[in-house]
Order: structure tokens, then sequence, then C-alpha cells
């Protein structure tokens, strides 16, 4: 039984869709908003989300396939 996952296209798709994210939630409540210690928790906590997502898209894609 063959595997069934998203092709380079999609994964593509979901980087680009994952960065425009991460960027406007990084501007909204990342670091340098808010108070010191809310804007740098919520920075790191983006940050960490942000990679583990970028994990799975990466992993979880086949990119030799269209």
């Amino acid at each position: 039984m063959r595997e069934k996952r998203p092709g380079c296209l999609v994964g593509l798709l979901k980087l680009f869709l994952l960065t425009a994210v991460f960027d406007w939630l990084q501007n909204r409540f990342g670091w340098g908003r808010g108070c010191s210690c809310t804007g740098c928790a919520c920075g790191c906590l983006l940050l960490i989300l942000f990679i583990l997502f970028f994990l799975q898209i990466l992993f979880g894609t086949h990119w030799l396939s269209l």
C-alpha cells in the first residue's frame, strides 16, 4: 500500500503560509510587544511552535513528487 503524503507544491505553500502567520503573530504579540516579560515569553513560545510546525511540514512532505 502506498503512503499518502502531500507533494512539494503543497509543502511549499504550507511553508509560505506558516511564515506569513509567524510574521504576523510576531508583529502582534512577539518580541518587543507588551510588557517586557509578556513580549519575550510570547516571542519564545511562538518560535518554539514555529520550529515544531516547520519540522512537521518538512518531514511530512514528499519533496520529489508534484
